[in-house]
C-alpha cells in the first residue's frame, strides 16, 4: 500500500506544481546558467547510494569546494537558490525519485555516506527502510542551515548538534512506522511549511 501511495502522491504533486517546476527550472538555466538539476549522492535502503535530485541551488562543482553541510550564508549558495532553499522548492525534484522507487514520501532522510559509515549496530536500522522526503526529524528541525550559521566547522557542528537528536527520531520512526504514521508526518509537514 506504501507504494502505491508513494506513486499516486509524486505523479499528482509533479502534475499540479508541472508549470512550477518548468518556471524555477526555466529561471536556473537562465540566470545561473549551468545545470539545473543537481544530483546529491545519497545512502538509501540497505545501504545502496543512489542520486537524490534537487533543484541547483548552489554554485557549480560547489560539493568540490565546501563541506557537505551548509549554512544560511554559504557563499557557493546562489540567489535564486536562497529562495528556492527558503521555500523548501529545491525538495520537488525528489517526487521524482520517489517515482523511480530510489525514496518514499515519508522516511528518514538519506544522509552522505561520510556519515551513514559510523551508524552503530542499533543506528542502522535506518537504513532498513527507503529514505524519504519528510520524517519526524525533518519537522523537528525545519531550517538545518540556520542552526548551522556562524559555525567555523558546518560538518562538526552537524555531527554534534543536529546528528544525534536526528538519528534518535529517525529510528523512532522506523519503530513506529505504519500508514497512519505517514500520513501524520505529512499533515505535520504541511503545517509547518504553511506556518513558515
Amino acid at each position: 500500500m506504501k507504494r502505491i501511495f508513494d506513486i499516486l502522491f509524486s505523479f499528482c504533486i509533479l502534475i499540479i506544481l508541472l508549470p512550477i517546476i518548468l518556471i524555477i527550472s526555466l529561471i536556473i538555466y537562465l540566470y545561473d546558467k549551468g545545470p539545473v538539476f543537481y544530483k546529491a549522492p545519497r545512502v538509501g535502503k540497505n545501504g545502496k547510494l543512489f542520486k537524490m535530485y534537487k533543484f541547483r541551488t548552489m554554485v557549480k562543482n560547489a560539493d568540490k569546494i565546501g563541506p557537505s553541510s551548509t549554512t544560511k550564508s554559504d557563499n557557493r549558495i546562489t540567489k535564486v537558490g536562497k529562495f528556492l532553499r527558503k521555500t523548501k522548492l529545491d525538495e520537488l525534484p525528489q517526487f521524482i525519485n520517489v517515482l523511480l522507487g530510489e525514496m518514499s514520501i515519508v522516511g528518514p532522510r538519506p544522509d552522505v555516506k561520510q556519515f551513514t559509515d559510523l551508524f552503530t549496530e542499533e543506528e542502522k536500522i535506518i537504513l532498513s527502510v527507503k529514505p524519504g522526503i519528510t520524517d519526524y526529524a525533518s519537522i523537528w528541525n525545519s531550517n538545518e542551515a540556520k542552526i548551522l550559521e556562524g559555525s567555523d566547522d558546518p560538518d562538526k557542528t552537524y555531527m554534534e548538534v543536529i546528528w544525534p537528536e536526528k538519528k534518535q527520531l529517525q529510528i523512532k520512526y522506523v519503530k513506529e512506522r505504519s500508514f497512519t504514521t505517514d500520513i501524520k508526518i505529512i499533515i505535520l509537514t504541511l503545517l509547518a511549511l504553511l506556518k513558515k
